[in-house]
């Protein structure tokens, strides 16, 4: 990663570093870093673009970070996350996305999310890392479902 995604990295998702735990780094549409853990699998979907996140029952105080930068001018993206959190976990969520466009073409990534959560569980975001944008020309957008 270059000097600017490394800055986007800082701004969105607070990483200063490799995070611990299970991550995956996408960056100008590739997958740029991934790391799993005992209870955290990422997995890429085969029929579309994006993964699944899949969280052990019982997983707690852990945390998954899947944020997004971009730093080409005209990448347009949308990915499907899906997270499928077992029962009787607590865990957090750390997403974010950060586009620095210069260039004259709008840049943009849509990350559509879906939440299956279990029986007595728990998933939070830290609220500075929510989507944001940091962009001469561009949008970041995020959405739930």
């Amino acid at each position: 990663m270059d000097a600017i995604q490394k800055n986007l990295l800082e701004q969105v998702a607070e990483l200063h570093d490799v995070p611990e735990g299970a991550y995956n780094i996408r960056a100008n549409g590739k997958s740029a870093a991934r790391n799993t853990t005992a209870n955290i699998d990422i997995v890429t979907k085969t029929d579309k673009d994006g993964i699944d996140i899949i969280i052990k029952p019982g997983t707690k105080n852990q945390s998954v970070h899947i944020p997004v930068v971009l730093s080409e001018s005209g990448l347009t993206e949308t990915v499907y996350n899906d997270f499928f959190i077992g029962d009787d976990c607590d865990v957090t969520i750390v997403a974010g996305c950060g586009i620095h466009n210069c260039g004259v073409q709008n840049s943009e990534h849509s990350g559509i999310h879906s939440f299956h959560v279990g029986k007595r569980s728990r998933a939070s975001a830290p609220r500075s890392a929510m989507w944001s944008a940091t962009t001469a020309r561009g949008t970041a957008l995020g959405r739930t479902s």
